[in-house]
């Protein structure tokens, strides 16, 4: 499974997601594609989005917790690392 999540999406990668992903929300990209497909999508993601697109990523991962964390640019949260656990800070200082 894939999940990703953006501020702003260039509209040729914007279309490209809606190909793969259903878009429950404006800039919200929700797939369950196989992880060699999502690794290519991932990388899609990252050569071709600005910093300004503001892209966390979620995808599954075969060890524990099950998932693993990208960020590209500046999020409204942000993404820290608690004993090797990757989370996401609603507020800074609340850890």
């Amino acid at each position: 499974m894939l999940v990703v999540i953006a501020n702003h999406l260039p509209p040729a990668v914007r279309g490209r997601m809606k190909l793969w992903f259903i878009e429950p929300r404006p800039n919200v990209f929700v797939s369950g594609v196989k992880d060699s497909v999502a690794d290519g999508v991932v990388n899609y993601l990252i050569e071709h989005c600005p910093m300004e697109s503001g892209l966390i990523i979620f995808q599954r991962a075969n060890k524990t917790p099950g998932y693993k964390i990208k960020g590209l640019g500046e999020h409204i949260r942000k993404i820290t690392d608690l004993s090797g656990l990757q989370l996401i800070q609603e507020k800074e200082g609340d850890l």
